[in-house]
């Protein structure tokens, strides 16, 4: 799906990765480690094409770049916005529909489904501003669901939610992952990782490894970064 060939991802010109060279397969399910700064987001943000690379190439199968779903990091969203969780699940039909047409009975189907599944109908006309951290996670993973895209990509998604909450999403990307759509989610929780995920690629300063994650994830210690299970 995704070839990275000499990648080097970064701001401004400065570099903040080595050269990355790999493939994001379809149908894959990878999750990015390493410590802050590293460029985990970055390499989201650059697949999005909301930054440049500083150098080297990433090319799409055929040239085409797929539909993508993004959740960023909870602390990027605007939670003061005026609307209704069903407001903001609804965006995720955008794609497959004009702006100003209509939503359909089939996207209204689709989107109270979604609403079902993550737990939120009875907050469904609920302001966003009045849920909290977990319910909020969920709405945007219902968005997420509405959008069906082939390649989904996930910033920090368990961060400020409670551990049940943060299995339930987790179950959600796997459920994900089986209907064919390649996850990749950058992630600080290790026994997560080593526990559903495949493959991982660790980011460090001056290297990075990339593959399966029993044979990755041990090397996580030897980049001055302790490897962090969860109690």
């Amino acid at each position: 799906m995704i070839t990275l060939n000499q990648l080097v991802l970064g701001y401004q010109g400065r570099a903040v990765t080595p050269a990355l060279t790999g493939q994001i397969t379809k149908g894959s399910m990878t999750a990015v480690i390493g410590a802050n700064g590293t460029g985990k987001s970055t390499l989201l943000k650059t697949l999005l094409k909301l930054q440049v690379p500083v150098s080297g190439q990433l090319r799409f199968t055929d040239g085409n770049v797929p539909r993508i779903a993004w959740l960023p990091q909870l602390a990027e969203m605007e939670r003061q916005f005026p609307a209704t969780v069903y407001d903001v699940v609804c965006m995720g039909a955008w794609p497959v529909r004009n702006l100003f047409s209509a939503l359909n009975r089939q996207n209204r189907l689709r989107i109270a489904d979604a609403i079902e599944r993550v737990g939120l109908s009875a907050y469904s006309k609920q302001p966003i501003e009045m849920l909290s951290g977990g319910q909020f996670q969920r709405m945007l993973f219902a968005r997420l669901l509405v959008q069906n895209a082939p390649l989904v990509l996930l910033d920090e998604p368990f961060t400020g939610v409670d551990s049940q909450t943060s299995d339930f999403l987790m179950s959600l990307i796997c459920q994900m992952h089986q209907t064919g759509q390649t996850v990749l989610a950058v992630l600080h929780d290790n026994e997560r990782v080593s526990r559903y995920f495949p493959q991982v690629l660790l980011l460090a300063q001056d290297h990075f490894h990339w593959g399966k994650t029993a044979e990755v994830l041990p090397r996580y210690s030897q980049f001055g970064t302790h490897l962090v299970l969860s109690a």
